[in-house]
């Protein structure tokens, strides 16, 4: 499954109106908020139901007219008792104003979804006429590029001079593991982009280096600490410009352990976590080396305050068995975001090496 996200105007119906011309998504469901506000080209249209629009070649195409959920539900109970066609593949395009994280952590915590459906990448569309303007005033834009897999930056023939060479550096400070790149208009490269399969945590053997892209936060935390230690001056104006847009700026943290975690410890841990950076923790994603599992890293991920059940890997990817675990949030300073979650790795650490303590004082042969 594959959300399409952007904020309005960004180019997200002219894009799925080119995808449904493509043979490869011939066996996907086009979920739309409504047919009227995303205007599909008619002359696709074959035939219709109720929800369920089939379009010429194949492709279907669904409205949301109640919860998300409920109508993925349908969907898949109407695929399997023959209701519709089969399809194999769910592209959801979002409106403008929507932020993929609570459609993401449906997927992760809805349990009559679990198994049924998941998504493999999160496409975000980027105005560069307008994004600086609508960086500064709407949040949910900063969201949708903060939690995309894929950017791609539209419109850039009409934006100013440097918008080109500026833009993509700018989305990659919000977001450093996306790809980015421009807009092509290619049906082909298009329907590329919403099939593509993405990490399946389900899958024991699967590789979660490109998903979890750890090298990437790494690069761009160290240039933030660098930025830090430089020390320049700002004016008035330029000091309150900064911290508006601090204030609903992304900053990410990776939490590197080299010893394994109990799964108690783990979930104290990430508890502690959710609990202190509340609304303001937007994605949680990483490996864990847990104690009772040796050989076998835990995916952990969530979106918001809600983590997924841990699934497994048959092996580590490679030699690195540390664990290692990315937090994304806005609105927290990175200095800030940096001393929470070392201060309650060190608690957690503490605390259950006391209760490991405990436990052995407890079953010593000499105790009385």
């Amino acid at each position: 499954m594959t959300l399409v996200t952007g904020f309005l105007g960004s180019g997200k119906t002219t894009m799925i109106n080119a995808a449904l011309k493509a043979p490869e998504l011939h066996n996907t469901v086009v979920v739309v908020n409504e047919f009227g506000e995303v205007s599909l080209d008619h002359s696709l249209v074959a035939n219709s139901s109720d929800a369920v629009v089939v379009l010429e070649n194949g492709c279907l195409c669904c409205t949301v007219r109640g919860d998300l959920v409920s109508t993925l539900n349908e969907l898949y109970q109407a695929r399997m008792a023959g209701r519709m066609p089969p399809f194999d593949n769910v592209v959801i395009e979002t409106s403008g104003l929507a932020e993929p994280g609570p459609v993401v952590q449906a997927f992760l915590s809805e349990p009559t979804l679990d198994g049924l459906y998941r998504v493999a990448s999160i496409v975000t569309l980027v105005d560069a006429v307008n994004w600086a303007e609508t960086r500064q005033n709407h949040d949910e834009a900063v969201r949708q590029v903060a939690l995309a897999d894929q950017i791609r930056i539209t419109k850039l023939d009409l934006a100013g001079p440097g918008i080109k060479e500026q833009l993509p550096s700018v989305l990659a400070r919000l977001n450093p593991a996306a790809k980015i790149g421009q807009m092509t208009w290619e049906t082909a490269d298009i329907a590329a982009l919403l099939t593509t399969k993405g990490f399946d945590a389900a899958d024991p053997g699967a590789d979660p280096r490109p998903w979890l892209s750890l090298s990437r936060y790494q690069a761009t935390e160290a240039a933030h600490v660098s930025q830090d230690d430089c020390g320049h001056d700002h004016d008035h104006d330029d000091d309150h410009a900064h911290h508006h847009l601090a204030a609903k700026d992304i900053q990410s943290f990776v939490l590197l352990r080299d010893e394994p975690v109990s799964r108690a410890e783990l979930q104290f841990l990430l508890d502690g976590i959710s609990q202190n950076l509340g609304p303001s923790l937007l994605r949680v994603k990483g490996l864990v080396n847990v104690a009772e599992e040796p050989g076998r890293p835990a995916v952990i991920q969530g979106a918001q305050h809600l983590l997924h059940t841990m699934t497994w890997l048959d092996k580590w990817p490679d030699k690195d068995e540390r664990t290692r675990v990315v937090f994304i949030t806005q609105g927290i300073p990175h200095d800030s975001l940096r001393e929470v979650i070392e201060l309650l790795d060190r608690l957690s650490a503490r605390t259950f090496k006391a209760r490991e303590k405990a436990r052995a004082m407890r079953q010593s042969p000499g105790r009385q």
